[in-house]
């Protein structure tokens, strides 16, 4: 079995199916994303001894970000060939969970490390920019993400 999900041949083909870059693409991020969330246990380690001035819950939740970030990437670049977009779509559909993931990783880190939640304004400088940051990084282009993928397996155009 290969790794990487291929494009259905066509009915009695033999020859070898063809891969999906956009597919490969996003399963080496999603390891990078996975590596980084496994490292970020030492970030949640040395939080929780108090070696380092970060929130534990928040740099938790930096690691499980990435944990999970890692699957939903993974998840995406497998069903990439059910979906009707052509090579440039995929490629922005990559391009859109992938940011989304790492910022999502990376800004959770920095919050933590801040000690701010970052889920509204509340008149605090640091508070105000991890909200921005979050709305525009992370939120936005999840939530596109995700309505791409939904619609990628709408049946195409007859």
């Amino acid at each position: 079995m290969t790794p990487t999900p291929y494009l259905p041949s066509p009915a009695g083909s033999d020859a070898p199916h063809a891969p999906v870059p956009a597919a490969r693409f996003m399963a080496h991020a999603a390891a990078w994303l996975l590596l980084i969330g496994l490292l970020t246990g030492g970030y949640v380690s040395a939080a929780m001894t108090g070696k380092v001035p970060a929130d534990p819950q928040m740099a938790l939740a930096a690691h499980l970000n990435a944990l999970l970030g890692a699957f939903f990437l993974l998840g995406v670049a497998w069903t990439l060939p059910m979906l009707r977009y052509g090579a440039v779509g995929q490629q922005r559909l990559a391009w859109l969970v992938i940011v989304a993931n790492f910022a999502n990783w990376g800004v959770t880190c920095v919050k933590a490390w801040l000690r701010v939640s970052g889920v509204d304004f509340i008149g605090q400088s640091a508070n105000d920019a991890i909200f921005v940051a979050l709305t525009l990084s992370v939120v936005l282009p999840s939530l596109a993400a995700a309505g791409a993928w939904v619609h990628g397996f709408r049946r195409p155009y007859a």
